[in-house]
């Protein structure tokens, strides 16, 4: 395959090291989750998990009692082994978001 000096070139300039992803003002070229699903030909029953090659469980479990406010019990609970990755549900995740209590803060991303 020929590669275009110039083109790669005025590429690069755009690569941004920091988000590890191309970036054009306001916009990256990050995939969405189902550009994810289709690029790594993932099956339906996988789409609505979180997968985290973390390098132990603890770090995994302690990385989502940070980010869900949710205590250890909560988050073990709900943590279940997929190969050498650990998941969450995207459900759980939801139903965690739908139950905050201050609608202000409450992000809908995920709704």
């Amino acid at each position: 395959m020929k590669v275009d000096k110039r083109l790669f070139l005025a590429l690069a300039k755009f690569w941004n090291p920091a988000y590890s992803c191309f970036t054009f003002e306001n916009i990256d070229l990050v995939p969405t989750i189902e550009e994810y699903v289709a690029l790594l030909k993932c099956l339906k029953t996988l789409v609505d998990k979180v997968y985290s090659k973390a390098v132990n469980a603890p770090t995994f479990l302690k990385r989502l009692m940070n980010i869900t406010g949710m205590s250890e019990q909560w988050v073990t609970a709900r943590i279940k082994q997929k190969g050498d990755s650990n998941c969450i549900s995207w459900k759980n995740l939801k139903d965690l978001i739908l139950a905050y209590p201050d609608a202000r803060k409450k992000i809908d991303v995920l709704l």
